[in-house]
């Protein structure tokens, strides 16, 4: 899969300062580096698949989750809570009563619901809709207890067979496979408020790779145009979602890469296309905006806030290394001065600087950031 998806790439040559992306390091721009420099647009660019769109004043997604917990805890208890996350997708349905859960890591699909009123018809349209999600989540709320509006290309078509093993993309061969999963495999459990009804649906070895496959040219176009490395930004999207669209973190980040609006969002609006205020929930759930926006943050990190680190695989582990603690947590590494901590970085082999970000990084998480997405970048080459 992986040969397939090299092959929709051409060759490529491989300094905000905030943590753009579900990190924990919160200094605005203004206060973590020198922000004066300039950065011009890709000589390639052109307009994205849908126009930017700056949001409104909102819910945070913090809130919206909060309100969405309330809800959940009344109706499930406080031990079977369950909210989406980066690698999770969790979606309630009629009344809070029923839930999709997809365990992106493991592979698993779990569908469920406490209603004791017709619970198999509400599995079933549970079911059905589950396995017929867009592939773009900007139609789905994953906030409240909307349906899921059936259009468009199914997200896990290819990821999970049904009983005949075949694909699952129309209506009537998901309403048949809700059917025979209610009929053989329906299971039941005792919970704080009442009796659950579940069935459990397993993936496809490959579906890691059947969802990686689905962003090929979204993810070779943005390579392209901002000459950022095609396993780089593969394996920012492994680390940060297992290639779940859906992907939200109580940091206020959305989709594939984790982009968070007021910070990478803002940056990119602003610095890549010339564009005031941040961007939606609705645009970065897009799949294509999410990839154009996250790898044209990498543009602004190699070009603007890491700019003046001259060793090439030195600047690499720097950006990785701020995608998710930010550059000022790659400067604070070394020196509370940038001068110094760039002077510094330029004075280590890459595997000196290397072992700094793993070991000395203020931030526990960024430093096994680096190295897992260092560890994915590796596989993705080795079965290339």
């Amino acid at each position: 899969m992986k040969n397939a998806l090299l092959a929709l790439v051409i060759s490529l040559v491989t300094t905000s300062c905030t943590p753009i992306f579900d990190g924990n390091y919160n200094q605005s721009n203004s206060e973590s580096c020198d922000c004066s420099g300039g950065v011009s647009k890709p000589n390639t660019w052109q307009p994205g698949s849908s126009k930017p769109s700056a949001s409104k004043p909102t819910q945070s997604v913090e809130e919206q989750l909060e309100n969405l917990a309330n809800q959940v805890h009344n109706k499930w208890g406080d031990k079977e809570f369950l909210e989406a996350g980066k690698h999770r997708y969790v979606k309630y349905l009629d009344g809070y009563r029923t839930r999709a859960h997809i365990d992106f890591d493991k592979g698993k699909i779990y569908v469920s619901t406490i209603s004791q009123y017709q619970p198999k018809e509400a599995l079933k349209k549970a079911i059905i809709g589950t396995v017929l999600m867009p592939a773009d989540p900007s139609h789905v709320d994953l906030f409240s207890d909307k349906s899921i509006p059936l259009r468009g290309r199914p997200f896990l078509l290819g990821q999970i067979k049904d009983q005949e093993n075949k694909d699952i993309e129309w209506p009537w061969r998901a309403g048949q496979y809700a059917d025979y999963l209610i009929e053989n495999k329906l299971k039941t459990k005792t919970i704080k408020n009442g009796k659950a009804y579940y069935v459990e649906i397993s993936m496809v070895d490959d579906h890691l790779e059947q969802r990686e496959f689905q962003y090929a040219d979204l993810i070779k176009k943005a390579s392209k145009e901002y000459d950022i490395s095609i396993d780089l930004i593969y394996a920012i999207i492994q680390t940060e979602s297992s290639f779940n669209p859906y992907a939200v973190s109580h940091a206020g980040a959305y989709g594939l890469m984790q982009v968070i609006p007021k910070t990478a969002g803002a940056d990119v609006f602003k610095l890549v296309k010339n564009k005031s205020g941040i961007p939606t929930k609705e645009y970065l759930f897009n799949p294509a905006n999410n990839i154009d926006t996250g790898t044209a943050y990498f543009y602004i990190l190699k070009n603007r806030y890491l700019r003046d680190i001259t060793h090439a695989t030195n600047k690499h582990y720097s950006m990785i290394s701020a995608y998710n603690g930010g550059s000022g947590g790659v400067f604070s590494t070394f020196d509370t001065s940038k001068t110094k901590a760039i002077s510094e970085i330029n004075s280590l082999k890459p595997e000196q600087l290397y072992w700094a970000l793993t070991n000395k990084h203020p931030k526990a998480e960024a430093r096994r950031y680096l190295e897992k997405v260092l560890k994915f970048q590796k596989e993705f080459n080795e079965k290339a």
